[in-house]
């Protein structure tokens, strides 16, 4: 890693590391893993490599408290990985001010393999997920889990228990509340490790690993000044009359500009109806979608 000025934009950081995939100079396996972020063009963007012999707690650790100094000792305020206990505890100790969030496809995705063995697991699965999508408070989420387990004899399962108790780094209801930038799972991490095997291969050397890196860098970096420059010289045009989507117009790149506007989009065929509230302290908006 190198010392830079910390990123102020930087608001969540995603790492995923993979099984030994680099063979270096030094004729043994190292684990690679990336920390990807999101900039203001929605894009996936490298902010930092490691290169590990193992995934230990005391390797985590020491990988957490180098990137800590490269950032200028400013702990990213969320973070994103894999369900790894080793990562869950060097990040509780390097980070204990960082919101840590497990990624929940991840996790979804081990379902069916872990509970195959029960009879109805395709049900299992199914109510599973709505419990974890669909619950809209943590107390709704606890009773739903809790009937969810009476409902098919699953209280004295090892792994759901363990999901249970970890489930405030993991459960949509519990994290949701937190700015995320659209990031959920380490999928971002997952498809930058793709594109930088683009540039290396297993037989890659150490050396020709840190060129290719630079190389990496330098691609995604093109990318990005490419869209500033979309972005200064042209100018999407509004769907719609409203002044609080040409302020958008005018703040937001491009990329986020186009999310906004979709959903402009969508209300331009809304119309309000104004409402008392029921409780008598002011009054209510709906939206009703017209034909």
């Amino acid at each position: 890693m190198q010392e830079a000025e910390p990123p102020l934009s930087i608001l969540e950081t995603s790492f995923h590391s993979t099984p030994p995939t680099i063979q270096t100079g030094f004729r043994y396996n190292l684990v690679c893993g990336s920390f990807v972020g999101v900039n203001h063009h929605g894009q996936s963007t490298f902010l930092g490599c490691s290169l590990m012999k193992n995934e230990e707690i005391e390797s985590f650790k020491w990988l957490f408290q180098s990137w800590l100094r490269c950032m200028g000792g400013n702990a990213p305020k969320r973070f994103l990985t894999d369900q790894c206990a080793s990562m869950k505890r060097a990040l509780e100790a390097c980070m204990p001010t960082t919101v840590h969030r497990w990624c929940i496809w991840h996790i979804m995705k081990k379902i069916p393999s872990k509970l195959n063995r029960y009879k109805g697991h395709a049900d299992i699965e199914q109510e599973m997920s709505q419990v974890v999508w669909n619950s809209h408070s943590k107390d709704s989420f606890d009773r739903n889990w809790n009937d969810f387990l009476l409902n098919f004899g699953l209280a004295d399962n090892k792994w759901l228990s363990d999901l249970y108790e970890d489930r405030h780094i993991w459960v949509p209801i519990y994290l949701d509340h937190h700015f995320w930038a659209g990031m959920r799972s380490t999928q971002r991490s997952e498809s930058m490790h793709s594109f930088f095997n683009k540039y290396i291969t297993r037989n890659s050397s150490l050396i020709q690993f840190v060129k290719q890196y630079d190389n990496c860098l330098g691609s995604r970096e093109q990318a990005e000044r490419e869209l500033d420059a979309a972005d200064f010289h042209t100018l999407i045009p509004c769907a719609t009359k409203s002044c609080i989507e040409a302020q958008f117009q005018d703040a937001y790149t491009h990329a986020k500009f186009r999310e906004v506007q979709a959903q402009f989009r969508g209300k331009a065929n809304c119309i309000t109806r104004l409402k008392n509230s029921a409780l008598g302290y002011g009054k209510k908006y709906t939206w009703n979608r017209s034909c």
